[in-house]
């Protein structure tokens, strides 16, 4: 999860200022946290404290007004409507890693990343995208191959997988769109040879770069095994006081039991 949300923030000075290369500063003090942390958190929030993702979804919003979500969203929750608007954007996908952190049965996470979508982005395609992303998660928690991950999100999902992030680098547009933005975060995961370089292929290709990286930087995380240090030491201190609060106890019971470590993150 801290994968996601270190993608979201190393993105979010370059999502109006994109750069079509990887030789970018990946730590920029200007860097800070959008919606796509802010509503991670939320579901992790949720799933931590058996709270339900459409309750938290509104409080998070109101905690973090201008954290810069879209319009639709923000109509939905500052509204007393708890009915989805058939979204298909990437933002069920930028919010899904915790769900595939936390459960571990493949069709529970497809069951989850459904409900945590459909609160908002019940068109298929918002399902889809996010179901997608928490899959690709489990199934390198869980050690699968790159070309396993690749075959199984292809034909489960009919994702085209097989370009490359050079040929996206030199035509890719800005698209919010599940199926504009989430094969493309697949790609550059698939692509990577470590999580840091992950992270530099999301933000190269451009567009919405701060949720293509925290797309990718999930399922790099959980198929790298963490993230660095320094990436990590970085964005913890970009979060407040209660968002540090449920990142750590979602580490504690999720993450860390698993990789055997005693302290949360």
């Amino acid at each position: 999860m801290l994968g996601a949300i270190a993608g979201d923030i190393i993105g979010s000075v370059y999502e109006h200022h994109n750069v079509l290369h990887k030789q970018f500063t990946l730590l920029s003090e200007d860097a800070f946290f959008t919606d796509d942390t802010v509503l991670t958190i939320a579901l992790a929030d949720s799933i931590l404290n058996n709270t339900p993702y459409v309750e938290n979804l509104k409080k998070y919003y109101h905690r973090y007004p201008d954290a810069g979500f879209g319009g639709f969203f923000k109509r939905w929750a500052c509204s007393d409507d708890t009915r989805p608007y058939n979204s298909y954007g990437n933002g069920s996908a930028m919010r899904v890693s915790p769900v595939g952190f936390a459960f571990d049965d493949l069709d529970i996470v497809l069951k989850e990343a459904e409900r945590s979508a459909a609160v908002t982005h019940n068109h298929p395609e918002g399902i889809k995208g996010a179901q997608a992303t928490a899959a690709a998660i489990w199934l390198a928690r869980q050690r699968q191959s790159k070309t396993e991950i690749k075959t199984y999100i292809e034909e489960t999902f009919n994702y085209n997988l097989d370009g490359r992030l050079d040929d996206i680098r030199s035509t890719y547009t800005y698209n919010e769109t599940c199926q504009g933005s989430v094969p493309q975060a697949i790609i550059a995961f698939l692509e990577s040879a470590d999580y840091e370089d992950a992270i530099r292929n999301a933000i190269s290709i451009g567009g919405d770069s701060d949720t293509i990286a925290c797309i990718t930087g999930g399922i790099a995380e959980a198929f790298y095994g963490g993230i660095p240090e320094p990436i990590r030491k970085f964005i913890t201190l970009k979060l407040d006081k209660q968002m540090d609060e449920i990142v750590r106890g979602f580490y504690k019971k999720y993450i860390d039991r698993v990789q055997g470590k005693e302290d949360p993150y």
